[in-house]
Parts: C-alpha cells; structure tokens; sequence
C-alpha cells in the first residue's frame, strides 16, 4: 500500500512511499482509509516529537474510512461499514478507563503517535476504537470526529455549559472552534466567535469579532456581565485577554499551547470573581458516540479549505499554518 512515511524528524524527511499492508490480530480492525484531517499534533508528529513508535511510521491521528477485513474475535462491526476512528489509544483496565475516561488512560497513547496512523490508504486499529457512522455523514465530517469536534465538545462539557450563557471561542475558525461554535450553540449559548472569518455566523456564532475587540462586544451581548465561558486553545499570546473577558464564575478552558505554554494570571482576579481555569484533554468514547448521532441528525457541519492527496502530503502540513487558510485541510489517500 501507499503512505506518507518518515524514518527521522522534518518535513523533509516525510516521504510516499510503498509499505507492507498492516496485519489484522483478533481483536483489531483493517480499514480502507477515505479521509483523514491534518491537525496540529500531525504538523508536530513529524517536526518534533521524539518518542514516536514505530519507526519508520505513518503520522496521521484523526481518519475515517470503510472496514476491508476484521479479526477473529470482533463481532461488532463487519467489512463494508463505515467507521469513524476514535484516536486514543486504551488498554480499557486502569483506573482512568474504568471511570469512563478512555482518554487519561495510564497505559494509552495517541493513534499516530504511539502506533502508525492514517496518512496511508490502509490502517489497522483496535475494534474498540471504531464507530460505525451513516451513509448521511459525509467522510470529511467522519474524519474530524475525534479529534476536532471531540476536544472541543469534551471542553465545553468541562465547563458545564448551560443554556442561555455567553460562550467566546478564541480561535473560531481552527480545527476545534468550528465545533466550539456549533456544540456551544447546540447547548443553547450565546456565541461569540473570535476571529477575522464571517462565516463563522453560518456555523452558529451570535458574534464574529477579532480578540482587540472582543471585550466591547462580549459586554454589549452579555448585558455588562462578562462571558460565562471562554475556550482558548491558542496559549501564551490570548490566554491572558480570555481571562479578562470573564464575568464573575466564569470559566475558561485551554486545551493547546500553539503560541507559547507559559501564562501570567492575577490571582485576586481569579479568587475575587470566583473563576476557574480548566485544563481539558481530548474526550470519551461516549462523548464520540455524542457526536457521531449529531452528525446523523446533520447538526454538525465541517468547512473544508483544501484537499490533498497523498503524493501532496507535505504540503498540507506545510499549509497548516498559513495565513491563508480558510477551513480545514484533509488529505484522501
């Protein structure tokens, strides 16, 4: 089979080329991979993370694709389904697991990281890990499941959003805000999305306004109150103007550190409104089940800016963070 393959760090060492089809074991699944999203993790996968198995190896965390063969032992799905694939890894027995927390697992990892992912057009994942989707969703959509719409929808469900609160989503029109606007907006916020792109009113955003201006504009939509909660994923360079646009119980929520990991907060500010700051990672297997029933009613909806093949692999990841980006990139191999 063909797939995108690197043996070292660097995008110049991420190569197509012919590998060995994977093998199925008893409890795995071999899936004929149709759409798979470029993420930031992917971009760091092959740049920089050093303790990435195996080697050589296929990056590629978040993908969908149709089930060509099955183990011996599975019994839930079967060749011809259509499967979205949940991205963490989990041996299903530590403590973390057993309190529904797949994604905390003691012994877990992530698809494309730990294990060969899905920049290829084949991919074998653990049974476990793979949901059936409809004929209804689209592969794009199925492809941005577990990771873009499940960080975001684990975020929001952290901070117990309620209907009729003020929600901003810093970074609107990335990977995760897209969905940040649209599940925000399910729940029954009001939603302030920040960032330059109009459209981002088409996916449920209330307001579109870039971070310089969000203050003014989250107190005219709040009544003077401030947000009830804050989404940042972007790190050091928005965190500290995510805070100020709190009200009093508000909270924020990070699950990124694109611009930086590093934070400078008041803590009177934090003690005299009563805010928390979250830390969220990833999601659950029941939250994905969530979301893939949300995309068979069409309540989410994902904006593609560009497409690749494999053989145009490299570039894009080099894509993923231009200025001209307008929606998510997807590589069908």
């Amino acid at each position: 089979m063909r797939a995108l393959v690197f043996d070292k760090n660097g995008l110049e060492n991420l190569k197509v080329m012919d590998v060995e089809k994977p093998q199925l074991d008893p409890h795995s699944v071999l899936i004929r991979v149709k759409a798979a999203s470029v993420n930031p993790v992917d971009y760091a996968t092959v740049v920089s993370i050093r303790n990435v198995t195996p080697i050589p190896h296929i990056p590629g965390a978040e993908f969908a694709g149709v089930v060509e063969a099955v183990g011996d032992h599975v019994r839930d799905v079967k060749p011809g389904d259509r499967v979205a694939v949940y991205s963490r890894l989990f041996d299903g027995s530590c403590d973390m697991c057993l309190a529904g927390q797949e994604m905390l697992c003691r012994r877990g990892g992530l698809i494309g990281i730990v294990s060969n992912g899905g920049y290829a057009e084949y991919a074998v994942v653990p049974a476990k890990n793979v949901f059936r989707v409809g004929d209804n969703i689209e592969w794009e959509l199925a492809a941005s499941l577990s990771i873009g719409a499940l960080t975001a929808y684990h975020a929001l469900r952290l901070a117990s959003v309620s209907p009729g609160e003020v929600v901003v989503v810093v970074g609107a029109s990335g990977n995760t805000g897209i969905f940040a606007v649209q599940l925000a907006k399910i729940m029954g916020a009001k939603v302030v999305a920040v960032t330059r792109k109009q459209w981002l009113r088409e996916f449920g955003a209330d307001e579109v306004v870039d971070l310089d201006n969000a203050y003014k504009a989250v107190e005219r939509i709040s009544g003077g109150s401030m947000a009830d909660v804050v989404i940042d994923p972007q790190g050091t360079q928005t965190i500290s103007k995510s805070i100020k646009l709190l009200g009093t119980n508000g909270r924020v929520v990070t699950f990124g550190a694109l611009t930086g990991d590093e934070l400078r907060i008041s803590i009177r500010e934090v003690f005299s409104k009563q805010l928390r700051v979250i830390g969220s990672t990833g999601g659950t297997r029941r939250e994905m089940l969530d979301l893939v029933r949300m995309g068979e009613e069409r309540k989410l909806r994902v904006k593609v800016w560009r497409s690749y093949d494999l053989d145009n692999g490299v570039d894009a990841l080099k894509n993923l963070f231009s200025s001209e980006r307008d929606g998510k990139i997807m590589i069908l191999p």
